[in-house]
This record gives C-alpha cells, sequence and structure tokens, in this order.
C-alpha cells in the first residue's frame, strides 16, 4: 500500500502547567514561614494587594524632597522653628537623649507593658532578654589574649572555623598545613595551645582526645585513666567484667573512675548559642466538641489578602500607555490568583486534616497503642484527590491534638498484619508496643528480639519477623538484649 500525505482532525485532552497552576501546587506544600515570606514579597511587589487586616509590608521610606536655594529665600520664615520644634525635629527631645530617663518615669507612673511607640501594644520580652555569647565570639575573644604573634593568630583562627557545634575540630591538619602554607608543626604547637582554652575539651579531635583534655585540666589524666579512655567501647557495652581486665583495676577503683568519667562534659561547645529556635506552630487544631471532634485552621497563621480593585479602576482610567495598563492587568490577575490560591490552600489543609481526624479516631480517643495504619491513597480516595496532593499538604504542617502536637506526616504509617483477623496494626503501635515491653523487662530476664516477636504474635496477633523487631528497635536507639543486660545488671549493682 502507498503511502500519502492527508489531513486528520483529531479531538484530544491534556493537562497544560501553567506558571501559576504550578505556582499554586507549590503553595500547597510551604510551610507557614515560608507561605508568609512568600507573601510578603508579593506585597511589596503588586500595588494591588492588601492585607485583610489592613497592614502593609515594610517599604523602604521615600527619599526626602530637595530643597532649592530660591526654596530657602522664599520659605526662611516659614521654616524657622521655635526651640521645641528643633528638638521634635531632630529627635532630641528629653525622651530620645535620655531613654533610661523616661523608662525610670514609666515605672514609678505605674505604667506596665506596651512598646515605646504604642503603649496599647505589648514588649517582646525577647528584646530584653541577654543573648548567650557564641562560640566563635567566646574563643576570639581569649585568642587575642593568648597568642601575640600574628602568623599564630592567623592559624588559631582558621582551626577555631572548623569546629563543629560540639567544639570538635574537624579540619585535617595536613590539609590545614597545606592550605597555609605553614609547617605542620606550627599548626601543631598552635592547636596545643588551643586545647588549654575555656571551656576544657575544645579543639579535640574524638570524645577520648576530649575527656583526655578535662582530665589534665584537673590533674587526673594517670596512665591507668589513660587505659581506660582507650576502651570507651567496653564502657558503652557495659562489660565491666572485660574493662577491668583491660585497665588492671578492681572493681571499686574502676567504679571510682567512671564516675570521674560521668562528671566529664563530652561535648563542650553545646553551652554556647548555636542560633535562633524556631518554635513549632500548629497549623489546624483538633478538640473535641459535644458531637465528636471539631477540626479548626489556626487563623493567626493564615496570611489573608485583598485585591484593590478600587485603585486599579482609577489608575487604568487615568493611564494612556499601553505598557502601564499591561502591567496592572498582570498585576490584577496575579492578585486574583493568589487570593484564591490561598483560600484554596487553606480549604485543603482543613480537608484532609479532617481525614486524619476521622480515620484516627482511636488514637485521640485511647492512644497511640490504636494507631491505625494509613496510607496517603487511603485519605485521598476518602476525599477524592491525587496522592501527591495529599503529600505537599502534609509536608512541614502541624497538628495540634490532645495528645499532644504532632506532625501530619507521622500519622501515616505502614500496616503489619494480624493473625486474629482483626484490622492490621500501625508500625508506630508496634514500635510503642516494643518500648512498653522492653522497658518492662527485668535484669534477670531480658528479652530477645525473638521472644519479642513471639509475644506480639500471642498477645495482639501481630504477624512480625524478628529483623523487623531489631529494625524498630534499633531505630528507637535501644541497644540490643546482651548490651540491655550488662546495664541492667550494672545499674543493680551500683545499688
Amino acid at each position: 500500500m502507498a503511502l500519502s500525505p492527508r489531513l486528520e482532525v483529531r479531538q484530544s485532552q491534556s493537562l497544560t502547567l501553567t506558571p501559576q497552576l504550578m505556582q499554586s501546587i507549590r503553595l500547597l506544600q510551604l510551610s507557614h514561614l515560608e507561605l508568609s515570606a512568600f507573601v510578603d514579597a508579593e506585597l511589596l511587589r503588586n500595588p494591588l494587594l492588601e492585607r485583610e487586616d489592613g497592614t502593609e509590608p515594610v517599604e523602604t521610606p521615600e527619599p526626602a524632597p530637595e530643597i532649592t536655594a530660591h526654596d530657602d529665600a522664599v520659605d526662611a520664615g516659614e521654616r524657622i522653628q521655635d526651640a521645641d520644634g528643633i528638638a521634635q525635629s531632630f529627635d532630641t527631645e528629653v525622651d530620645n537623649v535620655f531613654p533610661e530617663q523616661r523608662s525610670e518615669d514609666r515605672l514609678e507612673s505605674g505604667w506596665s507593658g506596651g512598646s515605646l511607640s504604642d503603649p496599647g501594644e505589648a514588649a517582646d520580652i525577647d528584646q530584653y532578654v541577654a543573648a548567650r555569647p557564641t562560640l566563635a565570639d567566646h574563643l576570639n575573644t581569649q585568642i587575642g589574649l593568648l597568642l601575640d604573634d600574628p602568623v599564630e593568630r592567623l592559624i588559631a583562627r582558621f582551626l577555631a572555623d572548623g569546629l563543629n557545634e560540639a567544639g570538635y575540630l574537624t579540619l585535617d591538619l595536613d590539609t590545614v598545613s597545606q592550605q597555609l602554607g605553614a609547617p605542620l608543626a606550627a599548626v601543631e604547637a598552635v592547636l596545643a595551645r588551643l586545647q588549654t582554652l575555656d571551656p576544657p575539651g575544645l579543639f579535640a579531635r574524638s570524645v577520648p582526645e576530649c575527656l583526655a583534655i578535662q582530665l589534665r585540666e584537673r590533674d587526673r589524666l594517670d596512665p591507668l585513666m589513660q587505659r581506660l579512655l582507650d576502651h570507651l567501647e567496653l564502657i558503652a557495652s557495659h562489660d565491666l567484667a572485660a574493662l577491668a581486665r583491660a585497665v588492671g583495676a578492681d572493681r571499686d577503683d574502676l567504679a571510682d573512675m567512671l564516675a570521674e568519667l560521668r562528671a566529664l562534659d563530652p561535648k563542650p561547645g553545646r553551652a554556647f548559642e548555636r542560633g535562633p529556635v524556631e518554635a513549632v506552630v500548629p497549623d489546624v487544631f483538633v478538640r473535641e466538641g459535644p458531637a465528636g471532634w471539631i477540626v479548626e485552621l489556626n487563623s493567626d497563621i493564615l496570611p489573608r489578602v485583598l485585591v484593590n480593585r478600587t485603585y486599579y479602576a482609577t489608575v487604568t482610567g487615568k493611564t494612556r500607555d499601553s505598557a502601564e495598563k499591561a502591567f496592572l492587568v498582570d498585576c490584577l490577575q496575579t492578585a486574583n490568583w493568589l487570593a484564591k490560591s490561598l483560600d484554596q490552600r487553606a480549604q485543603t489543609i482543613l480537608k484532609v486534616a479532617t481525614e486524619i481526624v476521622r480515620q484516627q479516631d482511636a488514637f485521640l480517643n485511647r492512644g497511640i497503642a490504636f494507631l491505625r495504619p494509613m496510607t496517603l491513597k487511603l485519605v485521598a480516595d476518602a476525599i477524592d484527590m491525587h496522592e501527591s496532593t495529599v503529600s505537599r499538604v502534609t509536608s512541614n504542617k502541624y497538628i495540634a491534638t490532645p495528645r499532644g502536637l504532632f506532625e501530619m506526616k507521622y500519622f501515616f504509617t505502614t500496616a503489619l498484619a494480624s493473625s486474629t483477623g482483626d484490622a492490621d496494626h500501625s508500625a508506630e503501635a508496634v514500635r510503642h508496643r516494643i518500648r512498653q515491653l522492653i522497658d518492662a523487662e527485668s535484669p534477670a530476664d531480658i528479652l530477645s528480639d525473638d521472644t519479642i516477636a513471639d509475644m506480639l504474635h500471642k498477645e495482639q496477633g501481630i504477624e512480625v519477623a524478628r529483623r523487623t523487631v531489631a529494625k524498630y528497635r534499633e531505630g528507637m536507639n535501644i541497644p540490643s538484649s546482651v548490651i540491655r543486660r550488662r546495664q541492667k545488671r550494672a545499674l543493680v549493682a551500683a545499688r
């Protein structure tokens, strides 16, 4: 059959992801802090957007108008001010020059709360709390007093920049020597002096070295203690018999040495400021009502915007420039899209959270042991959404319940089969039961992973393999049965 060109008309449907649709999808997975920053940026860029509460984003002040010599001559009389006016215009009033006097006067007059600019607004107490010094500031002060040679100070500050949050040196000395072009012996000499700084233990390269520095500061680093530091792995495994043989100490001496180690700080850098800590704010509140659970959005963190159509109509009616009109049309479309997207985002979060609460009713009423296994598909099918949408909505979102504050992702757990024919068990509930069994075991009867698996099967009909129990146990940072036996026996002997 010969091939020949021809024209055909076909109908088909396809979904085109426009930039605005992609942006709407991205808004779903933003946390409330990221969303607030995004909305603030749009408010500054789009003149047609306003906050619903009437507040405006921070803007740069307008430049002062220029004053010419002619203006000075014509308006000289009008601009002559008395002493009070001059003081006010240059902020040289008593309240500004002596703010502490103003604070004392207000305290004496019974003034409480409020900012200096707005007495009706509560003061931010964080402004008056002294911040802890950072590790870098603390070390720079000491380095300036400890070292006089500029080359040694340069090496010292380079090494100080290589400390992690715990105060350990993460840099390789050979690499430092090559990068700075300094002899390795000079770098090692500077490091030795830096290890004498306060608090003791800084600039160590390992846990044994950190503890050795602190013991040396206390004049307690004898050969016996050094051998103990060389066998820290035996301390971690609570194999005290092998530790006593390796160190060459009897039980009483070993107990005293271990007590000295417990008094040391293996992370001396933790005492310093590491940056602001952001508190977790819930996106959804769940509370018990007369007819069931009530799910509410946290309205305090939801940004609300309005589209100023009056301003749009006024400006477009006055301008004849096509570029300006095109800009205003684009701003109007963007403003309408943002207002609609924020409303859709809030409704989607509420819809997903309501379904999660419905699915996890037993958990809210009776505790973690009754947490149901739940998947994204289960929730998506129940509310007629796509799994990817549910995944985006539950990312970086938190829900406050009578049981505590949880990330929405917490409620999505895999299912473990039940041998009794009942509903499957949540993996999180199984982890909780494993922890309960281990916490309740006695030193004389430590449960192995096989025993725990058998107990779960007999008590609750949970079909779980030994390797699954081991995986869950390790995920909760619970040691093996051998180490737990040593730990609990050591505790009994200490009593």
